[in-house]
């Protein structure tokens, strides 16, 4: 049902601007001292408008290796991610896209994709089928401003809060109005309205889909600052599919960058977030989120460190449920939900990005992490600790290969985890 809509949207939209402008067209006044201009009927503007777009095609297949502690089998996921989609060209600032995505396990099923029963296989949550990624409507006639309405995708800062989940073969999308404005100088506003999630689970997953939701998103950013960009956001999300992922989220982040010389750059980042229970949330809780990240880069060598301090109180812990948690405390995927005694992750990480005249070379990023997580709230056992390594080259910007790998070690939470994840993607 809700596919129809999106799809009866769009089309009903670009009717009724294609006849607001022909009949505009009709009324128009021709000087009567010069020719007439040789005018493109409103028809063949709107033919061109829609013939004239690209198609998008993405094709990604990635193996997932999954070694857990306490299950009795090991994971091999084989899974082929397809999307395709087209891309009208705008007609009197109105543009339009539908994209389809297919998932398709490669040989038999061992692992455990959230729907199919295998539990006695580690998760890995790539489950297959196919149902419609995008629709949706995108407006510009407004200076600096773009409006987008239906089913789409969008990342907000860093993704701590609000992503894509683009890792997963489903990536996450929301059926939303979007509205993006630039007026005010060095400074970008953004405000989301989302009545449904749809999440990495996909549609034939109880949990893949929140319905019927209220999710209020407001992100403004300002870069006039030499050193950096500020950015404060309020993000109040009502899920009644999900009441704990009822929440609503104040905060204000701080990015910057600062040269010391012509090749050394000093950086750091810092977050500070509260979070209160919202909605039909059943819970009663105030806790804190507190991030700070330095680090240096010199030429293609950049060191990073992370304090990240999730509250918990034994019974509550801050929560991001429209998050990229896969970018987050570890690639082993052992905190998507933060306990309740919440989390510290003490991280420190080297990132090598390379700069050649081979194209074969040039910008491959590599990448190695130390994670020590701790409870933020009792006095508890440590959790574990993690080792991240990442390599990956994207080659004349439409071919792009990897490979991912993550070691968690448990000390007083979950088990001991083993993943290995190379990947190959194809886009256009």
């Amino acid at each position: 049902m809700q596919k129809k809509l999106l799809l009866s949207l769009l089309t009903s939209t670009i009717i009724v601007a294609s006849s607001g402008i022909a009949s505009a067209a009709e009324n128009k006044v021709t000087t009567p001292t010069s020719p007439a201009p040789q005018a493109v009927a409103p028809q063949d503007e709107f033919s061109k408008a829609l013939m004239g777009g690209k198609v998008l095609f993405n094709s990604r297949y990635r193996f997932e290796h999954v070694d857990q502690d306490g299950l009795a089998s090991k994971a091999n996921a084989n899974t082929v991610r397809t999307r395709l989609g087209y891309e009208t060209q705008k007609f009197y600032d109105v543009s339009a896209l539908v994209e389809m995505e297919n998932i398709t396990d490669v040989g038999s099923e061992h692992y455990n994709n959230t729907i199919n029963g295998k539990t006695t296989y580690p998760t890995v949550a790539d489950a297959d089928g196919t149902h419609l990624n995008r629709a949706l409507i995108s407006y510009s006639g407004i200076p600096q401003t773009n409006v987008i309405l239906g089913r789409q995708s969008f990342n907000l800062d860093n993704q701590r809060w609000v992503g894509s989940v683009d890792w997963r073969q489903n990536d996450q999308t929301f059926d939303a109005l979007t509205i993006t404005n630039a007026t005010i100088p060095n400074t970008s506003i953004f405000y989301g309205y989302a009545n449904q999630v749809n999440r990495v689970f996909g549609d034939r997953s109880a949990t893949g889909t929140w319905d019927d939701s209220n999710i209020h998103l407001l992100n403004a950013s300002y870069t006039g600052f030499p050193i950096g960009k500020i950015i404060g956001y309020s993000y109040l999300i009502d899920t009644p599919d999900s009441l704990t992922s009822s929440t609503e989220t104040f905060g204000g982040r701080f990015e910057g960058k600062q040269a010391i010389n012509e090749s050394f750059n000093a950086l750091l980042s810092a977050e500070y977030a509260r979070q209160s229970d919202y909605a039909d949330n059943t819970a009663s809780y105030d806790l804190d989120y507190f991030s700070v990240e330095p680090g240096v880069n010199y030429g293609e060598w950049t060191v990073k460190a992370q304090y990240e301090s999730i509250e918990g109180n034994g019974t509550q812990a801050v929560q991001f449920p429209l998050a990229t948690l896969h970018a987050f405390n570890g690639w082993a995927d052992k905190f998507l939900s933060t306990p309740a005694n919440g989390l510290i992750d003490m991280n420190i990480g080297v990132v090598y990005v390379a700069k050649s005249d081979n194209p074969y070379i040039n910008g491959t990023k590599a990448q190695i992490f130390y994670h020590d997580y701790t409870p933020e709230h009792g006095s508890g056992a440590d959790y574990g600790t993690e080792w991240n390594a990442d390599i990956v080259q994207t080659f004349k910007t439409n071919y792009t290969i990897g490979i991912r790998y993550a070691n968690y070690q448990a000390e007083g939470f979950a088990t001991d985890t083993t993943k290995i994840m190379p990947y190959v993607q194809v886009k256009f």
